[in-house]
């Protein structure tokens, strides 16, 4: 008896966090492991957010294998973190594994086992058939992948587009393995979502030389323009308008000028030569040159700003300057990349941005999907990676080809379909999921406590009560000092100032007078008593922050 369990720790009805696993009887392989940029505005002091793993720590003697398609932060950014939880064997392309060995570097991550494989290949994992397929995406060596089962492949397609110009083998979709692997039986089909309320097919509406190349011919001074680093088809575009218009580059990102030197020595693409300007070589006062400002999620737009306000050491603008915005804002980026814009316009009047309407990310859209579909043939169709309202148009697009809505799978994360014999039960169950939030220093909140707490000192301030007592009597010598931040403007309220004081003191009197003091309890009791009292005063839940400090004196 055959039972495939398919569901996501992540990626469903969210724009990144992508995590999908598959159980094949008692075997797990995991596909995709990445990040999502939070809320600017509700969800301060967070870097990023990862999948909570505590189903795969749990069950980390089954998991057979973690297979990353690509590059993108949404799919490899929380690598790092899961590879510092468990030792996982990881199946990566060339330049993946390239990318992913300088994030471990960084985060000082050695003990990890890397495997990597090639965009067309075909190999087991212990008794397991595996088949990867390239496909076209914005970074190259992105591939798909397939799980044998004994009731047919389990198929995740990966980010893709349909576009028969692409003559760079690194980028291209290989659409005869596609085509065999429908032909050898597809159980499901798990396709990205993304692009699926756009009509027709992406290609060629995903280039930007068509909507910049009459900008690179009418500026006259030097030329500025953004690009997201892993953005390398984008990049590519760029670097080629420079050679036509006999514009030297200056690649000023560090992990775009590291994915570009990949991209030479895996042969994939090489900068013309002669055409690069290294940083340490660059002048300011150079006109003939386009300027790549490269970065990830809102730090690039960090990095305009800094230019833009003349606080960089390298790069100054001048009103003679041609700036291109061809780093579109990504979910939890708006008010970085506005602010930015704003601040471009400042210092030139010559700004442009990509328009998105005539520009499409590379993702598939309504007929690359249904070009997938026809080809698999699955039997059971799993939208993946994308907001709800994406999901469902993608489940739309497969009951518009007539497959029956039984066999369209819409799933919400930690939702399990389970799959026996070859028919899917009707009993979904759920594993536990979650969002960690990721400060600046890496340090992990599971449950989101630290964000709670910065939103609690934002929206209802601080109260913090300090008393000092001795440490051998447990009398109290100091004290109590109240200091309030936030909450009560304390020439209207000394009522409510000396109230807490009195009931951090007699909290602190009973316990040690029934002989259960301690100072930990001590303190969580007067919080308590503290809290209730506030919010019939004043109507507010601040933060109350005791403290008991004990010293010893002399008799």
């Amino acid at each position: 008896m055959s039972r495939i369990r398919i569901f996501a720790l992540g990626g469903l009805d969210e724009d990144g966090k992508n995590m999908y696993v598959v159980e094949n009887n008692n075997d797990i392989f995991v596909v995709e492991c990445g990040i999502r940029y939070p809320d600017a505005d509700e969800q301060l002091g967070v870097e990023m957010i990862i999948p909570d793993f505590q189903y795969l720590e749990e069950n980390q003697d089954r998991i057979k294998g973690v297979f990353i398609t690509h590059g993108h932060e949404d799919v490899i950014g929380a690598l790092v973190h899961l590879l510092k939880q468990i030792k996982l064997p990881v199946y990566m392309a060339p330049l993946t594994a390239r990318l992913f060995e300088r994030k471990a570097r960084k985060a000082d991550l050695r003990d990890y086992q890397i495997h990597r494989v090639r965009r067309n290949a075909s190999f087991k994992i212990g008794k397991t058939e595996i088949r990867t397929f390239g496909t076209t995406q914005s970074i190259a060596d992105g591939f798909g992948v397939a799980i044998r089962t004994d009731d047919g492949y389990v198929v995740y397609t990966s980010e893709f587009i349909v576009d028969y110009d692409i003559k760079n083998d690194a980028f291209r979709f290989d659409v005869s393995d596609v085509t065999e692997l429908g032909s050898r039986g597809v159980l499901a089909l798990l396709s990205e979502s993304v692009g699926s309320t756009r009509e027709g097919h992406s290609s060629p509406n995903h280039r930007i030389t068509h909507q910049i190349e009459p900008i690179f011919d009418a500026a006259q001074g030097r030329i500025v323009i953004t690009a997201y680093s892993q953005n390398l088809y984008r990049v590519i575009e760029m670097i080629e308008l420079a050679n036509k218009f006999n514009r030297k580059i200056i690649i000023y990102d560090e992990e775009l000028r590291a994915l570009m030197a990949d991209m030479a020595e895996l042969g994939y693409y090489r900068i013309p030569a002669g055409l690069e300007i290294a940083p340490q070589n660059y002048s300011n006062d150079v006109d003939n040159v386009v300027v790549i400002i490269g970065g990830t999620g809102s730090t690039i737009f960090r990095k305009v700003h800094k230019i833009a306000s003349r606080e960089d050491n390298l790069i100054q603008l001048r009103s003679t300057d041609t700036v291109i915005i061809a780093s579109p804002a990504v979910p939890g980026t708006e008010r970085a990349a506005s602010n930015m814009e704003d601040d471009l316009y400042k210092e030139t009047s010559r700004v442009y941005a990509v328009d998105s309407k005539r520009t499409f990310s590379m993702h598939a859209s309504i007929e690359d999907l249904k070009m997938m579909i026809y080809l698999m043939n699955p039997q059971y169709y799993v939208p993946v990676k994308g907001e709800y309202r994406q999901l469902i148009s993608n489940a739309n697009i497969a009951l518009d080809m007539g497959y029956p809505a039984n066999n369209i799978i819409v799933l919400e994360n930690g939702q399990v379909a389970t799959i026996k014999d070859g028919e899917l039960q009707r009993d979904f169950k759920n594993v536990p999921t979650g969002d960690v939030m990721v400060s600046g220093g890496d340090s992990l909140d599971a449950q989101g406590m630290v964000l709670k707490d910065r939103e609690t000192l934002s929206t209802e301030g601080a109260i913090i009560v300090g008393v000092v007592i001795n440490h051998a009597t447990k009398e109290i010598i100091g004290g109590p000092d109240v200091q309030s931040r936030g909450v009560i403007y304390l020439k209207d309220a000394d009522y409510i100032i000396r109230e807490i004081g009195n009931i951090m003191e007699e909290t602190i009197d009973d316990s040690v007078a029934e002989g259960r003091y301690s100072n930990l309890d001590c303190r969580s009791e007067a919080r308590d008593k503290i809290a209730r009292y506030v919010m019939k005063e004043t109507g507010k839940k601040p933060m109350i922050l005791p403290a008991i400090v004990e010293i010893n004196t002399k008799d």
